[in-house]
């Protein structure tokens, strides 16, 4: 992106997010250094969306503590949303199909302009503005892998008539127009070949390896992440702490079949959805 960018590390002890129904995710515990890749792995309605969602500052826990750069969580999620920006979550960042790339790139820059960069930055001279645009826009495009050129219209082409990761990889672009330090991304490996998945893991480790620190919601983590399971735990006894869920290299047993990993997946939009509905969006 031009250059690298100072991540933040993130640490959770003992974190839980309770709803309504019950319980979204309960005792995550990990630690990663600034410029981890963090996987939250999981099956289908074990809170690995909410748990993103809490990360990025976007939902309140209930339960335990986070710390994102210095900033501690749940009271301090205003701090956290102003370093995150997230990516591919159903509900929330869903891309408009009848626009185009550009629009979608033009509109994310406007944004960035008017309510993430500083009030001087506004009065500055409308070329230079326009130049800072490009400039942002060219870099986030070119860290999330995104050719326009390859694109069917170049720029012009419309969301509905993009191929799945190239959608993936424009919502990472417009994720990455704010130089965010920490970069939530959901659905990381959904309906994806495994020679995509490949690509995407390699293109969400070059993003960390430029010092954002990025945490991928995904059913089946590669090796050498900070891997952060959400899978259920066993009831505490009366009296006693819930055991935390411990960071590992080693990746769960993945479903038996790609389809069944598709299926589990297509459900987190609703638990995504159920969540924001029972916890609150922040």
């Amino acid at each position: 992106m031009g250059g690298t960018v100072a991540g933040v590390g993130v640490t959770a002890l003992g974190l839980g997010l309770e709803g309504p129904r019950g319980w979204a995710f309960r005792g995550v515990s990990f630690e990663a250094e600034p410029g981890s890749l963090i996987t939250i792995e999981g099956p289908s309605g074990t809170g690995r969306t909410c748990l993103l969602l809490a990360l990025t500052g976007r939902m309140k826990s209930t339960e335990g503590t986070a710390t994102v750069g210095g900033s501690a969580l749940p009271k301090r999620m205003a701090a956290v949303r102003h370093v995150s920006a997230v990516a591919h979550v159903p509900g929330v960042t869903d891309l408009e199909p009848a626009l185009t790339v550009a629009e979608h790139l033009h509109e994310r820059a406007l944004l960035q302009r008017r309510f993430g960069d500083s009030l001087r930055g506004l009065l500055r001279p409308r070329a230079e503005r326009k130049s800072e645009e490009r400039l942002r826009i060219d870099a986030a495009l070119k860290a999330a892998g995104l050719d326009l050129a390859s694109l069917p219209k170049g720029s012009r082409t419309a969301v509905r008539d993009l191929e799945r990761p190239e959608a993936l990889r424009l919502s990472l672009a417009l994720a990455l127009i704010g130089r965010p330090q920490l970069l939530g991304v959901d659905d990381t490996d959904l309906k994806l070949s495994d020679a995509e998945r490949a690509e995407i893991w390699a293109l969400l480790r070059s993003v960390a390896e430029n010092g954002t620190t990025v945490v991928a919601v995904c059913s089946e983590a590669p090796a050498g992440t900070v891997v952060v399971s959400t899978g259920p735990t066993e009831p505490a006894e009366p009296g006693e702490p819930t055991a935390p869920t411990e960071p590992t290299d080693a990746t769960d047993e993945a479903p038996a079949s790609r389809d069944a990993q598709e299926d589990v997946q297509e459900s987190d939009g609703k638990e995504a959805a159920d969540a924001l509905a029972e916890a609150g969006r922040a």
